[in-house]
């Protein structure tokens, strides 16, 4: 399997603690993988993820834009080429600090993906 996330629809992200998120899935058990889901959020200008925890881990890559991660009461920048590991249990948030779309790819286990 092989695309582009440019021909992908996005699915807002509602969460009240969510500000401008969309989420797109790229990989998933429909395409055959089946233990993990990877996907790309998309956060627009002043956009973020909600401050949240949960009992599975995700790993993080920065596609594009300017963004800051926040681990814990830890303020981190990232940009593109950037990447995390965030443990199990873990209360983090993606912030987009730039004026332009911030994306990165989340890659959680299938009972990660709600």
């Amino acid at each position: 399997m092989i695309g582009t996330t440019s021909h992908l629809s996005g699915k807002p992200i509602t969460n009240p603690l969510a500000k401008d998120a969309v989420m797109k899935v790229l990989v998933s058990p429909e395409q055959g993988w089946q233990d993990h889901v990877m996907r790309v959020i998309e956060l627009g200008p002043d956009g973020y993820t909600p401050f949240h925890s949960h009992p599975w881990p995700h790993i993080n890559y920065v596609i594009e834009g300017q963004g800051e991660l926040r681990l814990g009461e830890t303020l981190t920048p990232v940009e593109a080429g950037a990447y995390a590991f965030i443990p199990a249990g873990t209360e983090h948030q993606f912030r987009n600090a730039g004026t332009a779309k911030f994306s990165f790819i989340c890659i959680v286990p299938k009972e990660g993906h709600i």
